[in-house]
């Protein structure tokens, strides 16, 4: 499973020298194209500014890992991109040695997610694609997790409404492809684990429950969530649907596959 667990990778400072071919300015400082062996294995070529990796480069690691793009005072910075060594890349914008911006990190398991990145987290608008079942979450992120109100994409039904740490919460639908829509809430409830010894305290984890209310035509989605309403329970609804359009929450596969969890 990927992970950006690579990012503890650090570049050589400016401090650490090494060896180095290419141009120089009058005081001696490695300035213009050049190529440098580092202390601890790692390479760079490419240019300088008075010492310090500055503009386009290539920064190769010693594991393996290669960074491709610009930097700014021996930080990366500008447009670039990075292979980590588990074979997992990020294309995209850096700010100050971090993921900032817009870009698209490729996941070793083949995910995809496409959006805004704030000090490398994802975060704000953007889509993950779960490869292996074709769904995608299309919507808002907050520190790295699915939160607020976004689209969960599946192939033949979608549903609509607020996430909150990957989970969906409060009022939203389902669409379905037939031509209908079936409106509810999810309710949060507590399920306790088994304990494995006697003197482990029992650990509880949140399971959202779905509760439907009513079946609707189709009407167009706009991402503004709808005031919470009273559930009115519709007799023989939930069922009917939830053998029509598989909408257990909890057997989707695609929230299992996040490799950033």
């Amino acid at each position: 499973m990927s992970d950006l667990g690579s990012e503890e990778l650090e570049e050589e400072g400016e401090n650490d020298l090494g060896e180095y071919e290419g141009d120089r300015n009058e005081a001696g400082e490695r300035h213009g194209h050049g190529r440098a062996r580092l202390p601890n294995g790692d390479t760079y070529e490419g240019s300088y500014e008075h010492g310090k990796r500055h503009g386009q480069g290539i920064y190769k690691f010693k594991n393996g890992a290669r960074y491709i793009g610009e930097y700014v005072n021996n930080k990366k910075h500008g447009q670039g991109i990075f292979i980590y060594p588990d074979g997992s890349k990020y294309e995209g914008e850096w700010a100050d040695d971090l993921r900032h911006g817009h870009g698209i990190y490729y996941y070793v398991n083949n995910d995809t997610y496409t959006g805004d990145w704030f000090a490398h987290q994802r975060h704000g608008q953007g889509t993950y694609v779960y490869m292996e079942t074709g769904s995608k979450y299309v919507g808002t992120w907050v520190n790295g997790q699915q939160e607020g109100a976004a689209e969960l994409i599946h192939l033949n039904h979608r549903y609509q409404g607020k996430f909150f740490n990957k989970n969906p919460v409060g009022p939203g639908k389902y669409v379905f492809d037939i031509g209908c829509e079936q409106h509810g809430e999810y309710r949060l409830t507590d399920a306790e684990r088994v304990e494995e010894e006697e003197e482990e305290e029992s650990l509880t984890t949140v399971i959202p429950k779905w509760k439907a209310t009513k079946i609707t035509e189709l009407a167009l989605w706009t991402p503004t969530l709808v005031e919470e309403q009273s559930p009115v329970d519709v007799p023989g609804q939930e069922e009917a649907l939830a053998a029509e359009g598989n909408v257990n929450f909890e057997e989707d596969d695609t929230r299992q596959s996040d490799p950033l969890d």
